[in-house]
């Protein structure tokens, strides 16, 4: 089952009847491959002509939250950012400091590191967040 109907079936499953706005950020959300705010996907959605309000949009994410369906990313700039919480394709993120562009990265070797940390420590790591900030190749120069 794709990420889309499976997101649908939870939140039908939890009382939620998820209409046109709702299934139109769902697919929004898989089509990305990094995280977004409710702002972007707003404004993504109203540049291709579909009308959605911006409250919908919001609360489509909340839900998704709620159920655990996405991944809630706060990057420290005061937006907090969402993606498919898959269980394929995690990654981390580098934050331009000048520009705001975030770009997901993911590295073998870093959580194998991460692994060997759970295992001297002793604890279950059951999830971890990586974000990188400095400059973009554009803004570094």
């Amino acid at each position: 089952m794709d990420w889309v109907s499976h997101a649908q079936a939870e939140l039908r499953g939890a009382g939620y009847r998820p209409g046109a706005a709702a299934r139109l950020v769902l697919e929004h959300l898989d089509r990305e491959d990094c995280c977004r705010g409710a702002q972007e996907i707003f404004d993504a959605l109203s540049t291709g002509g579909t009308k959605v309000g911006l409250a919908s949009v919001y609360r489509m994410l909340e839900r998704l939250d709620e159920r655990g369906l996405v991944q809630r990313i706060d990057l420290g700039d005061g937006i907090v950012r969402y993606e498919a919480a898959r269980d394929a394709g995690h990654h981390h993120h580098l934050v331009c400091g000048a520009c705001g562009k975030v770009e997901p990265f993911a590295d073998r070797r870093l959580e194998r590191a991460i692994e060997a940390v759970e295992e001297r420590s002793g604890y279950s790591v059951v999830a971890h967040d990586v974000v990188l900030r400095g400059a973009c190749a554009n803004c570094r120069d």
